[in-house]
């Protein structure tokens, strides 16, 4: 499925090359956190386990250590990434996933309690219908519940279905809650070139996490399930590839102003 906004921008043939748009993303002024977020709390909106600290970890661990930790919520199981491994099957391998997101938030700073997980399956994230619905609902309730003022979620654009899908929820659980809303990329840095995206304004920051860069790198490598030899029994089995992590290897994390 196409998002709206890109078929719309197709149509009017306002276009670019992806990039061009990642050129831009790279041009984003550099800046500290209080310009990012201001005093309130910030919601993380994760599609998978994992995500988190690939795009957020630096912000994540900012605010904890400024004593203003963040909520993590995670949407999906998890369950897709090794779908034909026997010493993994989906309800050992969710609540695998699970271990190394709070391995990895606690590593950030945050205590269990900031963490949640909606349990959606994986691959599945909804764009409309009543578990769209329901999922918004669960979303603004954890916001109103926790006094987030902010909601960060994955860029549109990022070239997956769950992630469309998570940012399509955030979108509907800020304007419920007139919080603001981030967008964050993962799988966008790796888009091809020459993918047609929408010529939109590139309003958003960089965020400096230089101090923070050693605590991310943590965080990501307790994922071990998404990019190690831990399953061995699914040749098909999910793996993070080497040029996404280096691309979080770099000080800072991008996040773009949604209206």
């Amino acid at each position: 499925m196409v998002p709206q906004e890109r078929w719309r921008a197709s149509q009017l043939g306002i276009m670019s090359r992806a990039a061009d748009i990642v050129s831009r993303l790279r041009a984003l002024p550099l800046v500290g956190v209080d310009t990012i977020a201001d005093d309130g709390i910030v919601m993380v909106l994760a599609p998978h386990a994992d995500d988190e600290s690939l795009g957020c970890g630096g912000l994540i661990s900012e605010l904890a250590a400024q004593g203003r930790p963040p909520v993590v919520v995670i949407v999906t199981d998890g369950t897709g990434s090794h779908p034909s491994s026997r010493a993994y099957p989906p309800g050992r391998l969710r609540a695998l996933r699970e271990h190394e997101a709070l391995e990895a938030v606690t590593i950030l700073g945050l205590s269990a309690e900031r963490l949640h997980f909606l349990r959606l399956r994986d691959t599945a994230t909804p764009r409309c219908g009543t578990v769209f619905d329901s999922t918004v609902t669960a979303v603004a309730n954890l916001m109103r519940d926790n006094g987030c003022r902010m909601l960060c979620a994955p860029w549109l654009y990022d070239p997956h279905c769950d992630h469309e899908g998570a940012q399509l929820i955030a979108r509907a659980a800020a304007k419920r809650t007139g919080a603001a809303l981030l967008s964050y990329p993962v799988w966008g840095w790796l888009l091809a070139d020459e993918t047609p995206l929408p010529d939109a304004s590139m309003e958003g920051w960089r965020l400096d996490i230089q101090h923070n860069l050693k605590l991310k790198r943590r965080a990501i490598a307790a994922h071990a399930s998404q990019y190690s030899d831990l399953i061995t029994d699914d040749p098909n089995g999910f793996r993070l590839p080497a040029d996404l992590l280096s691309v979080f290897d770099q000080p800072y994390e991008v996040f773009l102003r949604t209206s």
